[in-house]
């Protein structure tokens, strides 16, 4: 059961990654972010002292989804070139359905060249990326040692790509189909050819084939979610 603050700091940090997804880090406004989550300024205040403050909540929330699913994927001992597949769907199905995740992106985009308000989600996952291939070459399970900095590349650029898409709303590549799609074209110059049948490159069960969220879903709470601070003043309601 959330506690009433926890309640009130996560609908301000998702009004204010809606607002910041839509409108950019720079145009959107407290004011206009207190509104959207059905608050006062005065509420807003009481968690979060400044914009760059919010942001770090933000970016706290996007990097705990990844944080969460490199753990599970871990305790399940699922294997690199598996992991790596699996966290491409990952990562195109939260910018496709969550705002927290597009705005971490968004806020990174416009920081370019000078410190972002937070650490973004961009970084931590091409680092855990990165480091699966790493796994995935000190084990042998590519095919040719030498691919894996082609493929981390090509996996950077692909992340540029989708979060592009998807901040323009010009297209995405589509969750589920559209990931397994690239992987069928990329996964056999990845592996060798008698290890390729070891692979699945649709979802995981954990990340839908481009369904339909239930309404609430994504703001369910992470493991690494900043627990508020219980709220004293009566206009943090």
């Amino acid at each position: 059961m959330q506690s009433r603050s926890e309640h009130t700091r996560r609908r301000l940090v998702r009004a204010g990654a809606e607002l910041f997804d839509r409108n950019g880090y720079a145009q959107a406004t407290l004011g206009q972010i207190a509104a959207s989550a059905g608050l006062t300024k005065g509420a807003l205040y009481f968690h979060f002292a400044s914009k760059d403050g919010l942001v770090e909540a933000i970016e706290e929330r996007a990097q705990g989804r990844l944080r969460d699913f490199v753990r599970r994927q871990r305790e399940q001992r699922i294997p690199p070139v598996q992991s790596l597949i699996d966290l491409t769907h990952l990562l195109a199905r939260t910018l496709h359905e969550d705002p927290v995740v597009r705005a971490s992106f968004r806020i990174a985009q416009e920081s370019a060249g000078r410190q972002p308000p937070g650490a973004d989600f961009h970084q931590p996952y091409l680092a855990e990326a990165q480091a699966l291939l790493g796994r995935a070459r000190a084990e042998g399970a590519l095919r040719d040692p030498h691919l894996a900095e082609g493929a981390r590349a090509l996996l950077s650029a692909t992340v540029c790509g989708i979060a592009v898409l998807s901040a323009t709303g010009s297209g995405h590549v589509e969750p589920g189909p559209g990931i397994t799609g690239l992987w069928d074209r990329l996964l056999p110059t990845l592996v060798p050819a008698g290890d390729l049948a070891r692979y699945r490159t649709h979802p995981p069960e954990d990340v839908p084939d481009g369904s339909p969220t239930a309404p609430g879903a994504l703001d369910a709470p992470t493991a690494h979610d900043v627990p508020g601070t219980p709220d004293t003043d009566p206009r943090a309601a």
